[in-house]
């Protein structure tokens, strides 16, 4: 038995246990390519065929580029020198290319209700008749909270790849 051995087998018995246990809940490893929807390398090996660990696209398979994409609002949190502009879109990078900004924040999925709710939530900072917003304590850590460490461009290239896995 290995002395670092979570259970008291042998390394044969160890070996048997985990092959068991990768049938049952399947193996997480690097995918043999990127997966076609999110571009993440981490996929889950089943005995059946690997899936992304992401967003749960079949490796392998094909998605039908002759639907449109899916329709994914989010809001987005963009910085600007030292003001935070809160808005919403459904193409992110079109729409930045359009707005001068330095760094992307986060993002959250939501529409216009959302982004509604977010100017009233932090009306106290925002700048008159604008979306644009001071970068007060409480919005740096709203948006510290919705980023949770995860680069925003990831997260949202997630939610489009749920949104085009869960059309089929």
């Amino acid at each position: 038995m290995p002395p670092d051995s979570p259970i008291a087998l042998c390394e044969r018995h160890l070996a048997i246990a985990g092959e068991s246990a990768s049938v049952s809940f399947g193996a997480t490893d690097l995918l043999p390519s990127p997966c076609l929807l999110c571009r993440s390398r981490l996929g889950v090996r089943w005995p059946s065929g690997w899936l992304c660990a992401v967003c749960e696209w079949p490796y392998g398979e094909i998605p039908d580029t002759d639907l449109p994409p899916p329709r994914v609002d989010v809001v987005y949190y963009l910085r600007f020198d030292d003001r935070i502009k809160i808005g919403t879109s459904v193409n992110p990078r079109q729409r930045f290319a359009a707005i001068w900004h330095d760094e992307v924040l986060a993002f959250e999925r939501g529409d216009r209700t959302l982004e509604r709710h977010r100017h009233e939530q932090f009306a106290d900072e925002r700048f008159a008749r604008t979306e644009w917003f001071e970068a007060s304590i409480p919005l740096r850590e709203h948006i510290e909270t919705l980023a949770g460490g995860i680069d925003p461009w990831s997260r949202y290239a997630r939610w489009v790849s749920e949104a085009v896995a869960l059309r089929g």
